[in-house]
C-alpha cells in the first residue's frame, strides 16, 4: 500500500519560513515524479513545486520561484519543501503528489495517482 504523509505545516508570520515533509512508502516501483500542490479555500489545487527524484530536474510555480526549494533526502524517501519568505497568499492546505509515469504538463494534478493527506501552513500579515 503506498503511502504520502506530509507533515512540517504551521502558523507563521509573514516573511517567516517553514520546511514540509513527504515521506513516501510502500512503492512497489519506482514513482520519481513527486510534486508540491497547495489548495487555498474556495480555490483550485495549485501546482507549487516538482521534482524528478531520479534526475534531480526541478520546476517551480511563478509565485514561489526563489523563495521556494523544492529536494529529497534520498536516504530516507522525502520529499522536502523549504518555503522561505512566506506570505499571506501562500496560506493553504499543501498536498504531496507523486506517479510513476513521465508527466509533460507538472503542474496538471489529474497526472499524479498518489496523493498525501496534506498539512496546513497559515501565514499571516
Amino acid at each position: 500500500q503506498v503511502q504520502l504523509v506530509e507533515s512540517g505545516g504551521g502558523s507563521v508570520q509573514a516573511g517567516g519560513s517553514l520546511r514540509l515533509s513527504c515521506a513516501a512508502s510502500g512503492y512497489t516501483y519506482s514513482h520519481p515524479y513527486m510534486a508540491w500542490f497547495r489548495q487555498a479555500p474556495g480555490k483550485g489545487r495549485e501546482g507549487v513545486a516538482f521534482m524528478n527524484t531520479d534526475s534531480g530536474t526541478t520546476y517551480y510555480a511563478d509565485p514561489v520561484k526563489g523563495r521556494f526549494t523544492v529536494s529529497q533526502d534520498n536516504g530516507k524517501n522525502i520529499l522536502l519543501l523549504q518555503m522561505n519568505s512566506l506570505k499571506p497568499e501562500d496560506t493553504a492546505m499543501y498536498y504531496c503528489a507523486a506517479t510513476r509515469y513521465y508527466i509533460i504538463n507538472w503542474s496538471d494534478a489529474t497526472n499524479y495517482y498518489y496523493w498525501g493527506q496534506g498539512t496546513q501552513v497559515t501565514v499571516s500579515s
